[in-house]
């Protein structure tokens, strides 16, 4: 990440909407844009903006968090950047969602590992601006210099007399003040909460049952829906019979919607009812006649051989280092080997929901959503509608891992609501949150490699043959070019090798694809760093000595693996029947290291521990990482070992958790997390690091204890003896 820098000019001042409070935030701007901070309580034409900042001369403080949460800890941890450089704690201050609103700025959405790594510096600058001005308020109120002057705990104190003034005091002054142009930042050695432990003000609202999340949703004179869509993907609905379904108690009418993932796009039908039971029963007894349009035809199997067959194909070209051909063929040892990972399902445990509201052609909507200001900007078009006809309402979200990206849920809700003029609830069964999609795709990967006779790599191929999520997202997709999203972070690693190609093949697929926590690096990872180690025991070495060997000893890998060589005990020795395997992984959300720990137990393996090393650069809150960490992992674990999604005549076999099964607490291993925060301005991602390394470094790993090499996923643990 590159710190955006604020300079003289950037900082440009305003004024306030009625000089009641002290009001500071940043306004809206075009993508690449340095942020300014401004007063706008000095703007009586902002009077409909809302600031990340509010400080009333009640003493109340405000502070406004605009990333959505959804586990991650951002209802803590972007509120925090804030409260540490205006010299408060979060028991002091009160914390709003933002809900897409201009005023917090162009990206509000929760993804990619983003939010604290892209929100670091301009979540700071805010509050160092406002601390600076309350200082400078309370210096003209003394009559002193500004330098007896600072801030603690939320007052104004001067040094040399012990006087003090609280925030609110001093908040109608500092409303008519001049915005800092350049505030001067905390040194990181004085933060009071950046890099400790701290509370999330969540955790109380959930453990009690406070916390309202979308499914929790409930508006006066609302009605429910529940959406019959068609069990083959990319069906199309021809006709419906509502009578059966009218004649259910409770059921009010019974209407068609439309389902919009981008340019994916799939009719339902609706049963609206009184109660969302009535709803579902109604839902039942719906007559409906689809068009498969011949999709009732697919198969995984027959697509998985697909894939296969894509490995004969030259394919795309996305690097190209030295001459791979020339280097392979004189090689002293030749390997290849191909790797296939499943879909799967995203199965956050709150399921889609949406409580949506048409009223005279505004928009209003309560939704569980890591996307907040894409509701707000995008979705009023599919209505003919503008973003300021539409309000949002974020609520908390009982998990996303990608899902929620998407707002074909809320479209569904819009649709409802429009057809009846009143609020709709709009809530997926477990079944239609299985089957329906978008899925994290099919990928498979073609390895070959070529070792030197002193054991070096001199030649590496990583294919990769897949679908491809932007063209399922787009329908537009440009085959003469390598998918970056497909091939993610195969081309990113540290190993210098110097014979490198890397390429891509395409392979069509009509089913709903997108964005699974990690996205495409949990695919790609498992290819390339088993088939690292399968050269490594190839060439006779250590395979975390191997990988070293490969990197400049300043690279971040290098000091990853040197950390968990250390502080996973590398080279103990390991009880009989145990073994031990390792992977490492650096892509755009951020760089982790892993060594698992597997046992032998009977016809198969028992996990027994996983070591992680993740490097951040700067740490915001070191429990929100290791809770995010070891969540990656359990889901990491679920997805090497438990269920993928298949299909048999276009429909996805698996329904619910019984056949989409996740990873159980007696299966969970002991985790240990270790942290790498150095500081500086290079901040790495939580949220997704912590996935890649897992299923490669527990598949070196059953090699090592038991002879097997695991090159499918998921595979079974018990079955591996």
């Amino acid at each position: 990440m590159q710190k955006s820098p604020i300079g003289r000019r950037q900082f440009i001042k305003v004024t306030g909407l009625t000089g009641a409070a002290f009001i500071l935030g940043i306004p809206p701007r075009l993508s690449g844009q340095v942020p300014e901070v401004i007063n706008m309580s000095q703007v009586p034409q902002a009077a409909g903006l809302t600031p990340f900042v509010l400080i009333e001369p009640s003493g109340k403080i405000t502070i406004m968090n605009n990333k959505p949460e959804m586990g991650q800890g951002t209802f803590q941890a972007i509120p925090a950047l804030i409260a540490e450089e205006l010299e408060v704690s979060l028991d002091q201050v009160t914390i709003l969602q933002t809900g897409g609103e201009k005023a917090f700025g162009p990206n509000q959405s929760a993804g990619g590992s983003y939010s604290v790594r892209g929100s670091f510096f301009e979540m700071r600058s805010i509050g160092a601006a406002a601390r600076e001005m309350l200082i400078s308020a309370a210096s003209k109120e003394w009559n002193v210099p500004i330098g007896e002057c600072f801030a603690q705990q939320g007052r104004i104190i001067h040094k040399p007399s012990g006087n003090s003034l609280p925030y609110g005091d001093l908040a109608l002054a500092a409303s008519k003040l001049e915005v800092p142009q350049a505030p001067k930042l905390k040194d990181p050695k004085d933060f009071k909460l950046i890099g400790k432990a701290g509370q999330r003000p969540d955790v109380p609202l959930k453990s009690s049952g406070r916390a309202v999340f979308g499914i929790d949703v409930e508006v006066p004179d609302m009605w429910f829906a529940s959406v019959e869509r068609c069990p083959v993907l990319g069906g199309k609905l021809l006709s419906f019979d509502a009578t059966d379904a009218l004649r259910v108690k409770g059921v009010k009418k019974v209407v068609k919607v439309e389902r919009a993932i981008d340019n994916y796009r799939a009719d339902g039908v609706a049963v609206i009812a009184e109660n969302y039971w009535a709803a579902l029963s109604g839902r039942k007894a719906l007559q409906v006649t689809w068009d498969y349009k011949d999709y009732d035809a697919f198969n995984s199997a027959d697509y998985e051989q697909q894939l296969r067959d894509g490995a004969k194909k030259e394919g795309v070209v996305e690097k190209s280092a030295g001459n791979f051909e020339q280097a392979f063929s004189k090689a002293s040892a030749q390997m290849e080997a191909m790797y296939e990972t499943p879909m799967v399902s995203h199965s956050p445990l709150e399921p889609q929901n949406c409580v949506a509201s048409w009223q005279e052609g505004k928009i209003e909507v309560w939704a569980s959503t890591q996307v907040p200001d894409s509701i707000r900007n995008d979705v009023p078009r599919e209505f003919g509608l503008s973003p300021g006809e539409m309000t949002v309402h974020t609520q908390f979200s009982g998990g996303a891992f990608g899902r929620r990206l998407f707002n074909d849920f809320v479209i569904e809700a819009i649709y409802a609501s429009k057809a009846v003029g009143r609020p709709v609830k709009v809530i997926w069964t477990r079944e239609d949150d299985t089957t329906q999609g978008p899925f994290r795709p099919m990928t498979f990967s073609a390895l070959k490699g070529g070792l030197s006779a002193e054991g070096k790599i001199v030649a590496f191929q990583h294919k990769v043959m897949s679908p491809s999520i932007d063209a399922s997202l787009s329908g537009r997709f440009d085959t003469t070019q390598a998918d970056g999203t497909m091939m993610e972070g195969i081309s990113h690693q540290a190993y210098q090798i110097p014979n490198v190609k890397n390429s891509h093949v395409y392979v069509p697929l009509h089913v709903p694809l997108g964005y699974w926590r990690a996205v495409t690096s949990t695919t790609t990872a498992f290819a390339h760093e088993c088939f690292i180690d399968e050269m490594a025991i190839k060439a006779g070495q250590d395979p975390l000595a191997f990988r070293l060997a490969m990197m400049d000893a300043k690279a971040d890998s290098h000091r990853v693996l040197r950390k968990l060589k250390e502080v996973s005990n590398w080279e103990r020795p390991l009880p009989q029947g145990w073994g031990r395997g390792l992977a490492q992984w650096e892509f755009f959300a951020g760089l982790a290291a892993q060594v698992v720990e597997v046992s032998k137990k009977g016809n198969g393996v028992r996990i027994e521990k996983v070591y992680c090393v993740i490097d951040l650069g700067t740490v915001v809150n070191p429990d929100n990482v290791q809770a995010q960490v070891e969540g990656a992992i359990v889901m990491a674990i679920t997805a090497a070992t438990k269920d993928g999604i298949t299909l048999e005549s276009g429909q996805v076999q698996q329904t619910n958790f019984h056949d989409n099964r996740l990873l159980r607490l007696n299966e969970t291993p002991e985790i240990e997390v270790h942290i790498l925060a150095e500081g500086g301005p290079n901040i790495k991602g939580v949220g997704e690091p912590g996935l890649p390394p897992l299923a490669p470094a527990l598949a070196n790993a059953v090699f090592n204890a038991t002879g097997v090499r695991v090159r499918r996923l998921p595979f079974d643990l018990t079955q591996l003896g």
